[in-house]
């Protein structure tokens, strides 16, 4: 993987931080997409400090316009994009009934009109090439319903099944398409859900009254767990695996 250039998006916390700290300590050219520029910035800085290999892009995902002028800049200026990650993600909780259009339209914005945006421009680049690896940071809640997470759970399976056609599309181009699907992982988006200090243990245990089962390895994932995952299905190890869904869960979706 060494010198080849990879876009991530949602690189500023959590699981897209996790990854990009693992592609650049493997010599990877990482171009970080994220929008918060501050987390953005504080990420480049701490990296470019350590001698990696960086640079970032403050840009919304959910903006088609913006996203295919920041792809055609990349390729144009930095060089081509061998790998995509697209983890960029937002939550929005609240029972169907009472859901604002404004949570359900930002839920889709993020988690599947940009997955869609993103990988359309950069795999037309990938195309030409007839080489590149993309892999879509997804969530078991694509597989399983969840109370209060119509709209999250909605919009991941909406971008998981994107991606295996995409995948499906692209496999005479040698271009593999993937999916990570995290369960529950020690990220601030988890941490935001907790109402009290027994979240954490909440989540292992499960709940009986939101039928939601719990964590059969008795832990929840660190980002890091996630972000190997990534990097294999992004690998030639990976060579002759596409349209996967790999489920990083601890058991909690018992292998649906």
């Amino acid at each position: 993987m060494k010198d080849r250039i990879a876009l991530v998006t949602g690189a500023g916390q959590g699981i897209g931080k996790a990854i990009v700290r693992s592609l650049t300590d493997r010599g990877v050219f990482v171009v970080a997409v994220d929008q918060n520029r501050e987390q953005l910035q504080e990420l480049v800085s701490d990296l470019r400090n350590k001698a990696m290999q960086i640079t970032s892009f403050c840009v919304d995902v959910g903006d088609s316009t913006a996203v295919g002028e920041i792809v055609d800049r990349i390729e144009r200026e930095i060089g081509p994009i061998e790998m995509l990650v697209n983890v960029a993600g937002v939550l929005r909780t609240g029972l169907i009934t009472s859901f604002r259009d404004e949570d359900w339209e930002q839920t889709f914005s993020v988690n599947t009109s940009g997955v869609f945006y993103v990988s359309r421009s950069v795999s037309a680049y990938m195309m030409s090439r007839r080489s590149g690896s993309i892999v879509t940071v997804g969530s078991n809640a694509a597989v399983v319903p969840r109370m209060y997470m119509a709209a999250y759970a909605a919009s991941k399976a909406a971008a998981l099944m994107f991606t295996k056609c995409l995948g499906l599309e692209l496999a005479e181009y040698n271009i593999r398409c993937n999916i990570v699907s995290p369960g529950s992982t020690d990220t601030p988006m988890l941490r935001s859900l907790f109402a009290n200090h027994d979240g954490v243990e909440d989540v292992i245990t499960g709940s009986l009254e939101t039928f939601k089962t719990g964590i059969p390895l008795s832990k929840i994932a660190v980002p890091e767990d996630i972000a190997n995952a990534v990097l294999f299905l992004l690998s030639d190890q990976a060579s002759h695996i596409t349209m996967h869904d790999l489920r990083v869960d601890g058991g909690a979706t018992l292998g649906i």
